[in-house]
Parts: structure tokens; sequence; C-alpha cells
């Protein structure tokens, strides 16, 4: 196995690993709510199935698991999603990139190879916030990249929960250097932000995209560590917050802030237009979507 395959391989088992902590970890947050709205309902549990790309020519190009829950104790609607997938980019999809990342090889030579774990939770309880996360390794024959980040996005905000939230954040990013930490969550408040609404889709966090500095194992540290922060930083918010009573007024206020998210979703984001245009499993791109929100 060549040095990159070898370096794929890593990093696909990785990403499958920090999906099954988070999935085991969301469980056991359905499992230990027993005070509160929803405690008396029965534990939620996610449905896991596989999810297939087809190649240009309809030829197997991978794929992963789509891990869903809904109706549960804690989560409204929860999905942890992984995959490995390869082929090559349609020219559409080709030029963008190029024209994007400026690296090379990707105008000249379409295959590709890319593996990530992206997850979106709606929460019941208006109180606890949303929340996204995903790290992805992406590959062509010129130039290989990590991406990656995570933001809460809640309707209630509560200044001691985005505190904390950050402050884990940093924590993680700030060995891989002082300048680490304040320039990602610079890159998230721009790249999470939503013209249209002349707001923030939330209260931010951290992003990245195309990092390839030239020293892999430096890179997928980093990328290692975005994915790491990312339980510590969100399941004491949970903790907190799903004890809480709440009004008809909060509940109105949540699903009034998800029809914003969606619209960010379905209008912006990189990841959803990618799934798409490369014909992943459109269940499995489409699966971000709050499962009931409002527009005024």
């Amino acid at each position: 196995m060549s040095g990159m395959e070898a370096e794929k391989a890593e990093a696909a088992a990785w990403f499958r690993a920090l999906r099954d902590r988070i999935v085991a970890a969301f469980e056991g947050l359905e499992d230990s709510h027993d005070a509160g709205p929803f405690a008396d309902e029965p534990a939620g549990r996610f449905e896991v199935s596989r999810t297939h790309r087809r190649g240009e020519a309809g030829e197997d190009a991978g794929g992963g698991l789509m891990s869903v829950m809904r109706g549960g104790r804690v989560f409204e609607k929860v999905g942890v999603n992984v995959s490995t997938v390869h082929g090559t980019l349609n020219p559409r999809a080709q030029a963008a990139m190029a024209a994007r990342r400026g690296l090379p090889g990707i105008a000249d030579d379409p295959r590709f190879w890319a593996s990530g774990v992206s997850l979106v939770a709606h929460m019941r309880n208006p109180h606890v916030p949303a929340v996204h996360m995903n790290t992805r390794m992406f590959w062509t024959p010129g130039a290989w990249w990590f991406g990656g980040g995570s933001d809460l996005n809640p309707c209630i905000e509560y200044a001691e929960d985005t505190a904390h939230f950050h402050a884990v954040q940093k924590a993680h990013l700030d060995p891989h250097g002082a300048g680490e930490y304040p320039r990602l969550k610079a890159w998230a408040d721009e790249y999470f932000f939503i013209p249209h609404r002349n707001r923030a889709r939330g209260v931010g966090g951290i992003f990245m995209d195309d990092r390839c500095t030239g020293d892999w194992r430096a890179d997928f540290a980093l990328t290692r560590d975005i994915g790491e922060a990312f339980l510590p930083a969100f399941v004491p918010l949970v903790e907190r917050r799903r004890v809480q009573p709440f009004t008809d007024a909060d509940r109105d206020a949540q699903l009034i802030h998800r029809g914003i998210y969606a619209e960010y979703n379905l209008v912006y984001d990189r990841g959803t237009k990618f799934g798409l245009e490369t014909g992943h499993d459109p269940d499995a791109v489409l699966m971000s979507l709050p499962p009931l929100a409002k527009w005024v």
C-alpha cells in the first residue's frame, strides 16, 4: 500500500471511530435523561442504514452509514453520517473546485476520493442548542486537503453556553499554534453568515477548508482535534439545559430559528451542494434539515 493509500485508510478509519463514539454518547444522553421535559418517554435510538454513491456510469463509487434518531427524549432529530466515496468529478463540480481552490491537478484530472463524518442535531427542548459538526479529507491526483469544524445554533442564547463551547475548542486548537483558534473562529463567523438575513446562523464555532500545508500528519492531527473537541464542547450544554421547562413561545422561537437554519443549508452550504452535485445519497446529504420548521 502506497503512502497516500495508507493515509487515506487511516483517515477513513478515524472518521468511522469518531462516528461510533458520537452515536454512543448521544444514545447515552437519551438513557440518562430521567428528569424534566420528555423524561417519561422512551429513550431514542439511531436507525442505521447504508448509503451508496453511484459514479457517472452507474458504477459503485463507495458509500457509508447514515445514522438518524427521531423523536427521542433529548433529540428531536439527529443525524450522524460517515462516508468514504470515490470516482470522477462531473465537469461542473470540477470547474467549481478548480476555480475556488487553485490547487494543482483538479482542472486536469477529475478523479477524487473523499472521506468524512458529518452531524447535525435538532433538539426537543428549545433551551438546548442545535449543533453541527463535520471533519473530512479530500484527495485528487494533484493535491489533498482537510476541512471541517463545528458551530452552535441556539434559538435561546445563553452567554455561558457560548463561552464554554468556544473555550473547549480553543483548548483543543491551541497546541497547534496560538493563531489557529482565532483564525478558525473568524473563518466560521464569515462562513456561517446568512447574507439575505444579514445575520449569523448561530453563535459561531470553528471552521476550515482546503487545509494543505504539505505536512499531512500535522494537518490530520489538527483535523482530529477539531473532531475531539466536539463532545466535550457540546454534551455539558445538553446536560445543563435538557431539564429546563419551556413555553409555547420558546417552541415557536425554535421553529422560526430552524427555518433560518434550513435556508442557510439549502442556499449556501458547500457540503450540501457538493454532495448533490457528485451523486451522493440525497437523503444523507439533506439529513441536516430539521424535522419541523416555521417561517413568519
